[in-house]
């Protein structure tokens, strides 16, 4: 009787043990951001090393831009042609006004000697008729003058935005990191070509670390934006170590429970995805199985 009743409280013993100590588990993920080349090109200089950290916006490599650079050169010079053949306006119509301003005062003179009868009216009425017709020659030459600097003008702001697309296409063969964390893996080399759309290496905020973890539907009526909750994170054997962790993002929709996923309540097939926030002290990284403790 006595070895009856120690059976049941072994196997009473080894029930409860075998008891999940966690309300959930997944792995250690982060936002992964693959850079991609921007441009066609020999690559110069790359000089990333996986495992390092770098900043955003700093300068990690070059791509050949030999080309763009004399593209623009050339593009310039044309601007800079353009823009001196523009008609000196001034120069060009000054002799048309300095006639008209002679005639005038002809014609004033004429007006006086008519006064006194020393002029006929034919006189004063040629020399009107002549006005007129250099204030015509004038404006006209005025309109012709006008419309060939805008022509110019336009030509060159159609150069101007040209070279403003070369500048664009030079910038983008600086290759610079597009936000700060770890290189995770490098896919180029210096010396490659590269082209459009090519990756040339992952990198990833590995200071900020999420915890993707599984929830049931009776769960997730306990977990709520911002709460704090205890993250363990697994190394294998007896090294374990908590985090806390803060509730960051809650799927909408649910899901089958992944294979590699063990939960509370082992009979769930639907489970939501939740995102643990943890910072990450160094020890963490991606791939690295966790539990949380409501």
């Amino acid at each position: 009787m006595k070895r009856i009743l120690y059976a049941a409280v072994v196997l009473v013993a080894l029930a409860c043990g075998s008891e999940a100590e966690y309300d959930a588990e997944g792995t250690f993920e982060a936002t992964e951001v693959v850079l991609s080349a921007e441009a066609n090109g020999k690559i110069l200089s790359f000089d990333v090393v996986e495992g390092v950290r770098v900043e955003a916006d700093e300068l990690v490599g070059t791509i050949d831009s030999v080309q763009l650079h004399l593209q623009r050169k050339q593009l310039v010079a044309q601007q800079a042609a353009l823009l001196g053949s523009r008609p000196d306006v001034e120069k060009q119509v000054a002799s048309l006004k300095e006639q008209i301003a002679k005639q005038r005062s002809e014609l004033l003179r004429v007006e006086n000697m008519l006064k006194d009868g020393a002029a006929t009216t034919k006189q004063r009425d040629d020399i009107e008729a002549h006005i007129k017709v250099l204030e015509g020659q004038l404006e006209a030459t005025l309109s012709t003058l006008d419309k060939n600097t805008t022509t110019i003008n336009n030509n060159a702001a159609a150069l101007e935005a040209q070279i403003a697309a070369l500048d664009d296409r030079i910038a983008k063969c600086r290759i610079t990191s597009p936000v700060s964390g770890t290189v995770l893996v490098k896919y180029a080399e210096a010396g490659e070509l590269a082209t459009v759309g090519k990756p040339l290496m992952k990198v990833a905020d590995l200071e900020n670390i999420y915890l993707r973890a599984y929830f049931t539907s009776d769960q997730l009526a306990r977990v709520y934006l911002g709460d704090e909750v205890k993250v363990v994170a697994d190394f294998g054997g007896d090294e374990r170590y908590d985090y806390v962790g803060h509730v960051a993002w809650i799927s909408s929709e649910s899901e089958f429970t992944p294979k590699t996923i063990q939960t509370k309540d082992s009979r769930a097939n639907l489970v939501y995805a939740v995102k643990i926030a943890v910072e990450n002290d160094g020890r963490l990284k991606i791939g690295l199985s966790g539990a949380v403790v409501l």
